[in-house]
């Protein structure tokens, strides 16, 4: 009979913590959960490699059991949720971008380079949500706005996409700059087509401002925006 530590032993070149990894990351994709031979079929690992791994991660709280489903757990989004990618970023972007959202209605997304795609690490849902559902950790492709303006250099003019990516959508998007000058960020805002993204543009520079604003501050400091009337 095989041992755990045998079961546990790397397969196909992959190691304990690998695997582990492959399964959450698997479980990140399935939001309502996936079942070990699911899983097991997705990560290539054997279906009781799976099995002891999942329980593991179930023991200290990475994944939860419901029924022979998997989820993730609670202590992975608690430790997930403290990643900063820019110290202060994300509480200094969060009156800004609910601002952004009131002003002009639009889908506020914050967005970070990372591993070639534009990474979403804060978003406020807006009129555009049935077409393009925002969430937080959901990634665009480098070719979009907020791709485009991660890339830079994005100063004078907003990198804007006129229905390129989805049909019926407009963007509009600017770098976020730390206050020594440097882009730790791109801030986009999905609007409905028709809407003059001339004054959302200036909505999306005035709210990247108060976000630099409020990392000179310091972590969690913010600063109000005036109000933007749209036409």
């Amino acid at each position: 009979m095989a041992s755990v530590d045998d079961a546990l032993r790397p397969t196909r070149g992959r190691g304990v913590v690998e695997g582990a990894f492959a399964l959450l990351e698997a479980l990140r994709r399935h939001a309502l959960g996936a079942g070990v031979t699911e899983l097991a079929l997705e990560c290539q690992v054997p279906k009781s490699t799976a099995h002891r791994l999942l329980d593991q991660l179930v023991a200290v709280g990475a994944v939860e059991r419901h029924g022979d489903r998997y989820r993730v757990g609670s202590q992975l989004y608690r430790i997930g949720h403290a990643w900063q990618p820019h110290p202060g970023l994300r509480l200094a972007a969060r009156l800004p971008l609910h601002r952004l959202r009131a002003t002009t209605g639009a889908s506020a997304v914050l967005t970070v380079l990372r591993d070639d795609l534009a990474l979403t690490v804060s978003s406020v849902p807006g009129e555009v949500e049935p077409l393009v559902p925002v969430r937080d950790g959901m990634s665009f492709p480098l070719d979009t706005a907020a791709g485009r303006a991660l890339r830079g250099p994005v100063r004078a003019q907003a990198a804007l996409d006129r229905e390129d990516v989805v049909p019926g959508v407009c963007c509009a998007a600017l770098p976020v700059r730390s206050p020594e000058g440097r882009t730790v960020a791109a801030l986009a805002a999905m609007v409905p087509v028709g809407r003059r993204l001339e004054a959302v543009t200036q909505a999306v520079a005035e709210a990247g401002a108060a976000i630099t604003r409020g990392l000179a501050l310091g972590v969690g400091a913010s600063v109000e925006l005036p109000p933007v009337l749209l036409h």
